[in-house]
Protein backbone atom coordinates (compact mmCIF):
# COMPACT_ATOMS: atom_id res chain seq x y z
CA UNK A 1 0.00 0.00 0.00
CA UNK A 2 2.99 2.34 0.34
CA UNK A 3 3.00 3.19 -3.39
CA UNK A 4 -0.63 4.29 -3.13
CA UNK A 5 0.19 6.45 -0.12
CA UNK A 6 3.07 8.17 -1.93
CA UNK A 7 0.90 8.85 -4.95
CA UNK A 8 -2.02 10.10 -2.89
CA UNK A 9 0.02 13.03 -1.61
CA UNK A 10 0.39 14.25 -5.18
CA UNK A 11 -3.02 13.41 -6.58
CA UNK A 12 -6.34 15.17 -6.22
CA UNK A 13 -8.49 12.06 -5.89
CA UNK A 14 -6.87 8.69 -5.56
CA UNK A 15 -7.43 5.35 -3.97
CA UNK A 16 -6.96 4.05 -0.44
CA UNK A 17 -8.10 0.49 0.03
CA UNK A 18 -11.29 -1.28 -0.99
CA UNK A 19 -13.74 1.24 -2.42
CA UNK A 20 -12.08 3.97 -0.38
CA UNK A 21 -10.33 7.16 -1.41
CA UNK A 22 -7.51 9.09 0.19
CA UNK A 23 -8.47 12.67 -0.57
CA UNK A 24 -12.06 11.54 -0.75
CA UNK A 25 -13.77 9.76 2.08
CA UNK A 26 -15.85 6.95 0.56
CA UNK A 27 -18.52 4.82 2.12
CA UNK A 28 -20.82 2.11 0.88
CA UNK A 29 -23.63 2.83 3.28
CA UNK A 30 -26.61 0.56 3.50
CA UNK A 31 -27.01 -2.31 1.12
CA UNK A 32 -25.11 -1.00 -1.87
CA UNK A 33 -24.67 2.74 -1.55
CA UNK A 34 -21.45 4.58 -2.31
CA UNK A 35 -20.90 7.80 -0.42
CA UNK A 36 -18.07 10.21 -1.11
CA UNK A 37 -16.80 12.91 1.21
CA UNK A 38 -14.20 15.42 0.00
CA UNK A 39 -12.28 16.16 3.19
CA UNK A 40 -9.12 17.83 1.94
CA UNK A 41 -8.18 18.29 -1.69
CA UNK A 42 -5.48 20.37 -3.33
CA UNK A 43 -3.79 20.34 -6.70
CA UNK A 44 -0.86 22.69 -6.94
CA UNK A 45 -1.85 25.98 -5.35
CA UNK A 46 -5.56 25.53 -6.00
CA UNK A 47 -7.51 24.77 -2.84
CA UNK A 48 -10.87 23.02 -2.72
CA UNK A 49 -13.42 23.81 -0.04
CA UNK A 50 -14.32 20.58 1.82
CA UNK A 51 -17.68 19.12 0.93
CA UNK A 52 -19.57 15.86 0.67
CA UNK A 53 -21.53 14.22 -2.12
CA UNK A 54 -23.16 10.82 -2.42
CA UNK A 55 -23.37 8.23 -5.19
CA UNK A 56 -26.25 5.80 -5.71
CA UNK A 57 -26.26 3.49 -8.72
CA UNK A 58 -27.85 0.55 -10.54
CA UNK A 59 -31.28 0.17 -8.95
CA UNK A 60 -32.69 -2.04 -11.78
CA UNK A 61 -36.31 -1.50 -10.78
CA UNK A 62 -38.97 -3.86 -12.16
CA UNK A 63 -42.58 -3.04 -13.03
CA UNK A 64 -44.05 -5.38 -10.43
CA UNK A 65 -45.17 -3.60 -7.24
CA UNK A 66 -43.29 -3.99 -3.97
CA UNK A 67 -40.27 -5.68 -5.54
CA UNK A 68 -37.33 -5.99 -3.13
CA UNK A 69 -35.24 -3.67 -5.33
CA UNK A 70 -37.76 -0.88 -4.65
CA UNK A 71 -37.13 -1.09 -0.93
CA UNK A 72 -33.36 -1.34 -1.36
CA UNK A 73 -33.33 1.91 -3.33
CA UNK A 74 -35.62 3.51 -0.75
CA UNK A 75 -33.24 2.35 1.99
CA UNK A 76 -30.33 3.99 0.17
CA UNK A 77 -32.26 7.26 -0.06
CA UNK A 78 -33.10 7.10 3.65
CA UNK A 79 -29.47 6.43 4.56
CA UNK A 80 -28.24 9.42 2.56
CA UNK A 81 -30.86 11.62 4.17
CA UNK A 82 -29.71 10.46 7.61
CA UNK A 83 -26.07 11.45 7.09
CA UNK A 84 -24.49 14.14 9.21
CA UNK A 85 -23.56 16.44 7.63
CA UNK A 86 -25.85 15.98 4.65
CA UNK A 87 -24.19 15.59 1.24
CA UNK A 88 -24.34 18.68 -0.94
CA UNK A 89 -25.80 16.62 -3.79
CA UNK A 90 -26.27 13.06 -5.06
CA UNK A 91 -25.12 11.52 -8.34
CA UNK A 92 -26.97 8.50 -9.73
CA UNK A 93 -24.86 6.22 -11.91
CA UNK A 94 -27.41 4.76 -14.32
CA UNK A 95 -29.86 1.86 -14.63
CA UNK A 96 -32.78 3.22 -12.67
CA UNK A 97 -34.88 0.68 -14.61
CA UNK A 98 -34.40 -2.94 -15.60
CA UNK A 99 -36.40 -3.02 -18.85
CA UNK A 100 -36.51 0.67 -19.72
CA UNK A 101 -40.29 1.04 -19.36
CA UNK A 102 -41.74 4.38 -18.37
CA UNK A 103 -43.43 2.96 -15.27
CA UNK A 104 -40.09 1.66 -13.98
CA UNK A 105 -38.45 5.05 -14.53
CA UNK A 106 -41.39 6.85 -12.91
CA UNK A 107 -41.14 4.54 -9.92
CA UNK A 108 -37.42 5.32 -9.59
CA UNK A 109 -38.02 9.04 -9.93
CA UNK A 110 -40.63 8.88 -7.16
CA UNK A 111 -38.27 7.06 -4.79
CA UNK A 112 -35.31 9.33 -5.60
CA UNK A 113 -37.52 12.39 -5.09
CA UNK A 114 -37.30 11.60 -1.38
CA UNK A 115 -33.70 12.86 -1.30
CA UNK A 116 -33.22 16.04 0.71
CA UNK A 117 -30.51 17.35 -1.63
CA UNK A 118 -30.17 17.99 -5.39
CA UNK A 119 -29.81 14.99 -7.71
CA UNK A 120 -27.98 14.56 -11.02
CA UNK A 121 -28.25 11.41 -13.14
CA UNK A 122 -26.65 9.75 -16.13
CA UNK A 123 -28.37 6.84 -17.93
CA UNK A 124 -27.53 3.16 -18.17
CA UNK A 125 -28.34 0.79 -21.01
CA UNK A 126 -31.33 -0.63 -19.10
CA UNK A 127 -32.86 2.87 -19.03
CA UNK A 128 -32.39 3.72 -22.67
CA UNK A 129 -33.05 1.31 -25.51
CA UNK A 130 -36.80 0.72 -25.30
CA UNK A 131 -37.60 4.26 -26.46
CA UNK A 132 -34.06 5.61 -27.07
CA UNK A 133 -34.13 7.66 -23.90
CA UNK A 134 -37.39 9.57 -24.44
CA UNK A 135 -38.94 8.67 -21.07
CA UNK A 136 -35.61 9.07 -19.26
CA UNK A 137 -35.07 12.58 -20.66
CA UNK A 138 -38.66 13.52 -19.86
CA UNK A 139 -38.11 12.67 -16.21
CA UNK A 140 -34.44 13.50 -15.59
CA UNK A 141 -33.37 16.03 -18.24
CA UNK A 142 -30.20 16.09 -20.32
CA UNK A 143 -27.92 13.06 -20.15
CA UNK A 144 -24.82 15.18 -20.81
CA UNK A 145 -24.02 17.92 -18.32
CA UNK A 146 -21.39 19.73 -16.29
CA UNK A 147 -21.31 22.04 -13.29
CA UNK A 148 -18.83 23.60 -10.88
CA UNK A 149 -19.05 23.07 -7.15
CA UNK A 150 -16.70 24.57 -4.57
CA UNK A 151 -13.70 24.48 -6.87
CA UNK A 152 -14.39 21.11 -8.55
CA UNK A 153 -15.67 20.65 -12.12
CA UNK A 154 -18.17 17.79 -12.46
CA UNK A 155 -19.02 16.17 -15.82
CA UNK A 156 -21.69 13.61 -16.74
CA UNK A 157 -21.68 11.67 -20.03
CA UNK A 158 -23.92 9.04 -21.64
CA UNK A 159 -21.47 6.19 -22.23
CA UNK A 160 -23.90 3.47 -23.37
CA UNK A 161 -24.40 4.56 -26.99
CA UNK A 162 -24.06 1.96 -29.75
CA UNK A 163 -24.32 2.07 -33.54
CA UNK A 164 -27.75 1.34 -35.04
CA UNK A 165 -28.07 -2.46 -35.23
CA UNK A 166 -31.87 -2.58 -35.15
CA UNK A 167 -33.18 -0.69 -38.18
CA UNK A 168 -31.76 -2.94 -40.89
CA UNK A 169 -32.66 -6.01 -38.82
CA UNK A 170 -36.27 -4.78 -38.53
CA UNK A 171 -36.29 -5.08 -34.73
CA UNK A 172 -39.13 -3.82 -32.60
CA UNK A 173 -38.29 -1.53 -29.68
CA UNK A 174 -38.81 -4.47 -27.30
CA UNK A 175 -36.43 -6.66 -29.33
CA UNK A 176 -33.84 -3.87 -29.31
CA UNK A 177 -34.17 -3.51 -25.55
CA UNK A 178 -33.90 -7.27 -25.03
CA UNK A 179 -30.63 -7.33 -26.98
CA UNK A 180 -29.19 -4.51 -24.87
CA UNK A 181 -30.20 -6.19 -21.61
CA UNK A 182 -27.99 -9.20 -22.36
CA UNK A 183 -24.70 -9.09 -20.46
CA UNK A 184 -22.62 -10.80 -23.16
CA UNK A 185 -24.70 -9.86 -26.21
CA UNK A 186 -22.51 -9.98 -29.36
CA UNK A 187 -25.00 -7.98 -31.44
CA UNK A 188 -24.68 -4.29 -30.38
CA UNK A 189 -20.90 -4.03 -30.34
CA UNK A 190 -18.95 -1.86 -27.90
CA UNK A 191 -20.53 1.08 -26.11
CA UNK A 192 -19.23 4.63 -26.16
CA UNK A 193 -20.05 8.32 -25.90
CA UNK A 194 -19.51 8.87 -29.66
CA UNK A 195 -18.46 11.91 -31.65
CA UNK A 196 -21.04 14.50 -30.58
CA UNK A 197 -20.30 14.07 -26.87
CA UNK A 198 -16.54 14.02 -27.47
CA UNK A 199 -16.89 17.39 -29.22
CA UNK A 200 -19.07 18.66 -26.36
CA UNK A 201 -16.51 17.49 -23.77
CA UNK A 202 -13.60 19.17 -25.53
CA UNK A 203 -15.54 22.44 -25.65
CA UNK A 204 -16.68 22.11 -22.02
CA UNK A 205 -13.15 21.91 -20.59
CA UNK A 206 -11.20 24.05 -23.07
CA UNK A 207 -11.14 27.14 -20.85
CA UNK A 208 -10.47 25.35 -17.55
CA UNK A 209 -7.05 25.71 -15.95
CA UNK A 210 -4.90 22.53 -15.79
CA UNK A 211 -4.96 22.54 -11.98
CA UNK A 212 -8.78 22.41 -11.88
CA UNK A 213 -9.95 19.25 -10.06
CA UNK A 214 -12.20 17.29 -12.44
CA UNK A 215 -14.70 14.53 -11.64
CA UNK A 216 -16.27 12.67 -14.60
CA UNK A 217 -19.26 10.42 -14.22
CA UNK A 218 -20.25 7.63 -16.66
CA UNK A 219 -22.19 4.39 -16.47
CA UNK A 220 -19.44 2.21 -17.93
CA UNK A 221 -15.77 2.34 -16.87
CA UNK A 222 -13.42 4.58 -18.82
CA UNK A 223 -10.92 1.75 -19.24
CA UNK A 224 -11.01 -1.78 -20.67
CA UNK A 225 -11.92 -3.76 -17.56
CA UNK A 226 -13.72 -6.72 -19.17
CA UNK A 227 -15.04 -5.91 -22.68
CA UNK A 228 -16.74 -9.33 -22.95
CA UNK A 229 -19.31 -8.06 -20.44
CA UNK A 230 -19.21 -4.51 -21.84
CA UNK A 231 -17.21 -3.44 -18.79
CA UNK A 232 -15.52 -0.76 -20.94
CA UNK A 233 -16.15 2.35 -23.02
CA UNK A 234 -14.97 2.20 -26.62
CA UNK A 235 -13.83 5.82 -26.85
CA UNK A 236 -12.37 6.03 -23.34
CA UNK A 237 -8.90 6.72 -24.84
CA UNK A 238 -10.30 9.80 -26.56
CA UNK A 239 -11.94 10.96 -23.31
CA UNK A 240 -8.69 10.49 -21.41
CA UNK A 241 -6.82 12.41 -24.09
CA UNK A 242 -9.22 15.37 -23.88
CA UNK A 243 -8.79 15.41 -20.10
CA UNK A 244 -5.03 14.80 -20.18
CA UNK A 245 -4.23 18.50 -19.70
CA UNK A 246 -5.50 18.36 -16.12
CA UNK A 247 -3.24 17.53 -13.21
CA UNK A 248 -5.69 14.98 -11.84
CA UNK A 249 -9.04 13.58 -12.91
CA UNK A 250 -11.39 11.32 -10.93
CA UNK A 251 -13.71 8.96 -12.82
CA UNK A 252 -16.73 7.35 -11.18
CA UNK A 253 -18.78 4.71 -12.95
CA UNK A 254 -21.61 2.30 -12.20
CA UNK A 255 -22.53 -0.82 -14.22
CA UNK A 256 -20.16 -3.33 -12.57
CA UNK A 257 -21.90 -3.50 -9.15
CA UNK A 258 -18.65 -4.05 -7.24
CA UNK A 259 -15.70 -2.30 -5.65
CA UNK A 260 -13.01 -1.61 -8.21
CA UNK A 261 -10.13 0.79 -8.79
CA UNK A 262 -7.77 1.55 -11.65
CA UNK A 263 -5.47 4.38 -12.69
CA UNK A 264 -4.34 5.34 -16.19
CA UNK A 265 -2.24 8.47 -16.59
CA UNK A 266 -3.85 11.32 -14.69
CA UNK A 267 -7.21 9.53 -14.28
CA UNK A 268 -8.17 7.45 -11.24
CA UNK A 269 -11.31 5.33 -11.62
CA UNK A 270 -13.55 3.98 -8.88
CA UNK A 271 -16.66 1.85 -9.39
CA UNK A 272 -19.93 2.39 -7.56
CA UNK A 273 -21.86 -0.47 -6.03
CA UNK A 274 -25.45 -1.09 -7.08
CA UNK A 275 -28.56 -1.11 -4.92
CA UNK A 276 -29.88 -4.20 -6.74
CA UNK A 277 -27.23 -6.95 -6.48
CA UNK A 278 -23.44 -7.46 -6.48
CA UNK A 279 -21.80 -8.83 -9.63
CA UNK A 280 -19.12 -11.51 -9.36
CA UNK A 281 -15.67 -10.50 -10.55
CA UNK A 282 -14.75 -11.60 -14.08
CA UNK A 283 -11.76 -13.94 -14.54
CA UNK A 284 -9.17 -11.22 -15.09
CA UNK A 285 -6.14 -10.07 -13.15
CA UNK A 286 -6.72 -6.68 -11.54
CA UNK A 287 -3.99 -4.07 -11.42
CA UNK A 288 -5.12 -3.31 -7.87
CA UNK A 289 -6.36 -6.67 -6.53
CA UNK A 290 -6.72 -5.30 -3.01
CA UNK A 291 -9.75 -3.35 -4.24
CA UNK A 292 -11.87 -6.50 -4.53
CA UNK A 293 -14.63 -6.91 -1.98
CA UNK A 294 -14.95 -10.27 -0.24
CA UNK A 295 -18.23 -12.18 -0.24
CA UNK A 296 -17.97 -15.18 2.04
CA UNK A 297 -21.54 -16.31 1.34
CA UNK A 298 -22.98 -15.08 -1.98
CA UNK A 299 -26.36 -16.60 -1.06
CA UNK A 300 -26.78 -13.74 1.45
CA UNK A 301 -27.77 -10.69 -0.56
CA UNK A 302 -26.01 -8.22 1.72
CA UNK A 303 -22.85 -10.26 2.31
CA UNK A 304 -19.91 -8.28 1.04
CA UNK A 305 -21.79 -5.02 1.54
CA UNK A 306 -21.34 -2.52 4.30
CA UNK A 307 -19.77 0.79 5.18
CA UNK A 308 -16.27 1.98 4.37
CA UNK A 309 -15.03 4.98 6.35
CA UNK A 310 -11.71 6.77 5.83
CA UNK A 311 -10.45 9.22 8.44
CA UNK A 312 -7.82 11.49 6.96
CA UNK A 313 -4.91 13.36 8.47
CA UNK A 314 -3.44 16.53 7.08
CA UNK A 315 -0.78 14.48 5.30
CA UNK A 316 -3.45 12.67 3.26
CA UNK A 317 -2.82 9.46 5.19
CA UNK A 318 -5.95 7.80 6.46
CA UNK A 319 -7.50 4.92 8.34
CA UNK A 320 -9.83 2.73 6.29
CA UNK A 321 -12.42 0.86 8.34
CA UNK A 322 -15.00 -1.58 7.02
CA UNK A 323 -18.33 -2.08 8.75
CA UNK A 324 -19.96 -5.12 7.10
CA UNK A 325 -23.56 -6.21 7.42
CA UNK A 326 -22.71 -9.89 7.84
CA UNK A 327 -20.32 -11.45 10.39
CA UNK A 328 -19.28 -14.02 7.80
CA UNK A 329 -16.92 -11.51 6.16
CA UNK A 330 -13.21 -12.14 6.61
CA UNK A 331 -11.33 -10.41 9.46
CA UNK A 332 -9.46 -8.31 6.89
CA UNK A 333 -12.72 -6.75 5.80
CA UNK A 334 -13.75 -6.06 9.39
CA UNK A 335 -10.47 -4.50 10.48
CA UNK A 336 -9.29 -1.02 9.71
CA UNK A 337 -5.93 -0.43 8.06
CA UNK A 338 -3.77 2.60 7.49
CA UNK A 339 -2.92 3.77 3.98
Amino acid sequence: MSDIVDHSRRQFLSFAGKAGLTTLVAQAVGINLGVVDIVRAQTGKRGVEPFRFAIISDAHLYSMPDHKFDQQLADAVAQVNAMTPLPDFVLFGGDVAQNGTEDQLVKGNKILAGLKMPLKLIPGEHDWYLDMGDAWRGLFGDETWSFNHKGVHFIGLNSILVRDFWTEAGMTPLERMTVMEMLESPIPGPWGVHEKQLEWLANDVKDLAPDTPVVIFTHSPLWDYYPRWNFQTSDAPEIREILSKFDNVMSYHGHVHQTLYNRIGNMSSVAALGTAWPWPYPPVELAFPETRMNRADPSIATDGMGTQVIDLSGSFEGLVQYKPFEDSLTPFMRDGFKV
